[in-house]
């Protein structure tokens, strides 16, 4: 049936699963240093893909009304992304640079990081994040306009493949007057490429 619930893996097929990509490596998952290999990758794995277990919207619900007529960028540069390529579940890390144009009301900055965090612990390409990113605070913020820029260096890219150390990706998504007004698009991303 299409509509029944997905089972959930239990931790102890997890752990199987792991002792078995160590075989496949061609290493004894029974060797000393291998013991307790399996538990630590599914404790990292969890860390890692905390964005599967809530709803990274649900950090902008608490916004501020009181904003004493301030209605020009907000952005929040630097934030450290940590997110894992779907095609070969290898890290991709950068940073992400978030804004809004606020209408009536702002949201608490760490709220924009833990929207970036959420949807990036996930098995993820870095297009469809920006994206879920600047349309999660377009969704719930009704701001003006959002831009939302990440650069970010692929292990995928850069370990195995093509091997291009240093290479990096840089993906935008921006809606609204942050896409619309010259003017602003303009501010944002020099924003972005110089600072403040």
């Amino acid at each position: 049936m299409a509509n029944e619930p997905k089972r959930k893996v239990t931790e102890e097929e997890a752990l199987a699963a792991v002792r078995t990509l160590i075989e496949w490596a061609g290493d004894d998952p029974d060797r000393e240093g291998l013991l307790d290999t399996p538990r630590r990758v599914t404790k990292a794995y969890r860390e890692l893909f905390a964005g599967y277990e809530s709803d990274p919207r649900d950090y902008l619900a608490r916004t501020f009304e009181e904003v004493g007529g301030y209605d020009e960028l907000v952005i929040l540069r630097d934030i450290r992304v940590v997110s894992f390529c779907e095609h070969h579940m290898l890290p991709f890390l950068g940073k992400a640079h978030v804004a809004y144009l606020p209408r009536d009301r702002v949201v608490g900055i760490s709220k924009l990081a833990r929207v970036v965090h959420g949807f990036a612990r996930r098995l993820q390409i870095q297009e469809k994040l920006t994206a879920e990113v600047a349309e999660a605070i377009q969704d719930i913020l009704k701001p003006k306009g959002v831009g939302v820029v990440i650069v970010s260096e692929h292990s995928c890219m850069t370990m195995r493949g093509v091997n291009t150390p240093g290479s990096r990706l840089t993906t935008s998504h921006l809606l609204g007057e942050v896409r619309d007004d010259p003017r602003t698009r303009q501010e944002f991303f020099e924003l972005v490429r110089n600072g403040a």
